[in-house]
């Protein structure tokens, strides 16, 4: 047992520590817009989450279990409490899943470790044999810095470059909350390729060869990953960048595997384009924060905003949900991104940042709302906790 007062230590899109009770009240707002959503449906469907603790995961994960009663395996890679710091916010989220998902009567495991690695791989496929059966669904939401190559132990690093050029843009300064301009030297071609091996589509396409010689895959299995497109403003340093080029290696290897899982199985592999959203990952991208502060203003004054749990339920009750056919774009996309890449939105946000400095960026954007959504992600700010109070924070799952 370790009851302690728990207050953040951030810096900058760094936060060191995490509040159990604020990732709890987290994750039972989460589940409980999905209970008001989506009319529950008993499936009997199995999923496997493949990075399930945070973001577009967790909130996957979250609706396949309160919306169609998934029994759900999830996989993460997060860090326990000990004596000298708390637990990853991820944990927290898992921890708060488990025990609502038990007290609802929902049936599901997780697997804490290296996603990347064969034997994460081949303990999964045997608590699957032991305990779900073949897998319906099949969510991949891994956003990771490092991989290590399960076949030739090689360490690659994914960075957040532009191509061929430098690029310089504004940005926010988030320890002196300030507008600054940033330069980006572009990529060396080495730098491409790791960015690629981390970001891209080998592991997904490891996963399902994995799944499918086990013989675990249902007929008809939906396999889908996540991307992000975003408006123009930040393409140089996402869409035309390194992440940007690992995405259309995400994007070459799910067609692939759409077309062999439909020979096979009549089953169907797709990437949902969602919209930009506060994370730890997209904090570190410059540009993207200040990018995320003007979009968040204009679209909330709209009235269309979306966090991660609200894209989700429009994914599985309007694309993927049991009997759907999804509506797909030109190119096969499922496109949640919609309500952000509207003209009267990207306009206005292009309008604004091309007028925003330090002097005025509080009145032309909702900085405020972002740092809050930063804090919230770790499980500070959250409405109706006490921060006075001491909270036990070694908890298991």
């Amino acid at each position: 047992m370790a009851v302690q007062i728990v207050k953040p230590r951030i810096r900058g899109f760094i936060c060191t520590n995490a509040h159990p009770v604020g990732c709890q009240t987290n994750v039972l707002n989460q589940i409980g817009e999905i209970k008001q959503g989506i009319p529950q449906k008993e499936t009997g469907m199995n999923a496997l989450v493949i990075g399930a603790s945070t973001g577009y995961g967790l909130a996957s994960r979250i609706a396949l279990t309160w919306a169609y009663g998934a029994k759900t395996l999830g996989l993460l890679y997060e860090r326990p409490a000990d004596a000298r710091r708390t637990a990853t916010a991820g944990y927290y989220n898992t921890a708060a899943f488990h025990q609502q998902a038990a007290t609802d009567g929902f049936y599901a495991d997780s697997l804490n470790g290296d996603a990347f690695s064969h034997e994460m791989k081949a303990e999964a496929i045997n608590r699957l044999k032991v305990d779900f059966g073949k897998v319906d669904t099949v969510v991949y939401s891994i956003a990771a810095p490092r991989r290590i190559h399960p076949n030739t132990g090689a360490s690659h690093g994914s960075v957040l470059k532009p191509i061929s050029a430098p690029y310089t843009g504004k940005t926010i300064d988030l320890n002196r909350e300030a507008v600054a301009s940033v330069t980006i030297e572009p990529a060396s071609p080495q730098e491409i390729t790791d960015t690629i091996a981390v970001m891209g589509g080998e592991d997904l396409e490891m996963w399902v060869d994995a799944l499918a010689d086990a013989e675990l895959l249902a007929p008809e299995v939906t396999v889908v990953a996540y991307t992000y497109i975003g408006s123009s403003l930040t393409w140089p340093i996402y869409r035309d960048g390194t992440i940007g080029r690992a995405k259309d290696d995400l994007k070459a290897r799910v067609d692939t595997l759409d077309e062999r899982l439909a020979n096979q199985l009549g089953g169907r592999a797709y990437i949902s384009v969602n919209k930009a959203v506060v994370t730890q990952a997209s904090a570190a991208i410059p540009v993207v924060p200040l990018y995320i502060s003007i979009l968040y203003d204009i679209m909330n004054a709209k009235g269309i905003n979306e966090a991660p749990i609200g894209q989700m339920k429009r994914l599985f009750s309007e694309h993927l949900g049991p009997g759907l056919q999804p509506q797909l774009d030109a190119e096969r996309y499922i496109r949640l991104d919609d309500r952000e890449l509207q003209p009267e939105v990207t306009d206005a946000v292009t309008e604004r940042w091309e007028q925003i400095d330090t002097d005025n960026f509080h009145e032309l954007s909702d900085y405020a709302g972002y740092r809050r959504r930063f804090r919230n992600l770790f499980g500070f700010e959250v409405e109706g906790v006490d921060y006075d109070e001491a909270v036990e924070t070694e908890l298991v799952f």
